[in-house]
């Protein structure tokens, strides 16, 4: 297929707290096509049409354009997606979600191209938005972990519980239900593992909300090898060394959030703690590392990473980026009630959206009667 002929899909959106929601609809968008261009709003935009974002627009630009499914990224992209956008990126479409994007007046941020037949639709990922995170770092609670008998049960809080209006019940930021199942999780997956004479490196962690600062983190530590396998600590783990509620996103989230990076080559689900010479022989291991925030002793009081230590193949890593989960959650504790009341508004909308939709198929039933 010669470069004209390529089909140019347009993605556009606000990509705040970038979560592996984004990055399954970026991944069901590229599949419609051959090259992937997503536009990514300002702060002065999203802040007009929704409230203060939580990372900033530079901040947002890289995630974007690390996800492996984005081709390119453009800029400061208009908040309505419009026919000249499309023209002036040489895209045949647009793709959305299965929910509704409005403006402050509550125009359909994609009327324009939906009456013009260019606008195609994706399935939106269930149980996860940014709305929702915020709203579990609000709220506090631990009720979003996988533990014990709840390790693989559905979490069915709903995203108006953090919010200042309990009776907002939004059909799309209101649910919250993330269904993991092993064909997500191939379909996240790089298809090839790694090379006869590959160096592979490992880190381990709790990546919860990947944000930048694990986004560059990670791409360093790949420059170390070929190959980079990243072990996820499990709930109960995580929380035995960060305390309060974290993680804030769960085993299933966090897995689909690092995989979602192109930096990233395999994910150890549930790695253990303590980096054993059985773990490092099985995935042939050539080097571990580990950032530079503190390093917590295993349970029985031992240094986590005492034998890739004794094999000399160990080391310490600046990324040079200090932003840590903590701190992004301090910056959304910080303004609590600006956030607080941005979920209001975003629910009461998309409440009055839906409740008009259901209106309309209702007077469709009428008529055909």
């Amino acid at each position: 297929m010669s470069e004209s002929s390529n089909t140019r899909v347009w993605c556009d959106g606000c990509y705040d707290m970038v979560h592996f929601g984004h990055a399954n609809s970026l991944r069901q968008a590229k599949a419609m096509g051959d090259y992937l261009v997503v536009g990514v709003h300002t702060d002065e935009e999203i802040s007009c049409h929704k409230g203060p974002p939580v990372f900033s627009e530079a901040e947002r630009y890289r995630m974007v354009r690390a996800i492996k499914w984005v081709d390119e990224v453009v800029e400061a992209a208009p908040y309505v997606t419009t026919l000249e956008t499309l023209d002036r990126h040489d895209c045949q479409f647009c793709v959305h979600g299965d929910d509704i994007t409005m403006t402050a007046d509550g125009t359909d941020t994609y009327h324009i191209v939906k009456t013009a037949g260019k606008y195609k639709e994706c399935q939106r990922t269930q149980g996860v938005s940014t709305t929702n995170l915020v709203g579990r770092m609000l709220l506090l609670s631990m009720d979003h972990m996988q533990r014990g008998e709840q390790e693989y049960q559905v979490d069915k809080n709903r995203s108006s519980d953090m919010s200042s209006d309990s009776t907002a019940r939004s059909p799309w930021t209101g649910v919250s239900q993330f269904l993991p199942t092993t064909q997500k999780i191939l379909q996240f997956s790089n298809k090839e593992g790694p090379k006869k004479n590959d160096k592979i490196v490992y880190v381990a962690g709790a990546f919860d909300l990947f944000h930048v600062g694990h986004l560059d983190f990670l791409e360093k530590v790949r420059e170390q090898g070929d190959y980079l396998i990243v072990g996820l600590h499990t709930d109960p783990v995580v929380n035995r060394y960060k305390g309060y509620n974290f993680p804030i996103m769960n085993i299933h989230e966090r897995t689909l959030s690092v995989l979602a990076y192109r930096c990233v080559d395999e994910v150890v689900i549930g790695a253990p703690y303590s980096v054993s010479a059985e773990m490092m022989d099985h995935f042939k291991v050539s080097l571990v590392v580990h950032g530079m925030t503190n390093i917590a002793h295993d349970v029985d009081g031992q240094d986590p990473y005492a034998e890739p230590k004794r094999r000399g193949q160990f080391m310490q890593l600046d990324s040079g980026n200090q932003l840590t989960t903590e701190m992004l959650v301090q910056r959304i504790l910080a303004r609590r009630m600006e956030y607080k009341e941005r979920n209001r508004k975003k629910e009461e909308k998309e409440v009055a959206a839906y409740e008009a939709f259901v209106k309309s198929k209702e007077g469709d039933g009428v008529k055909k009667e």
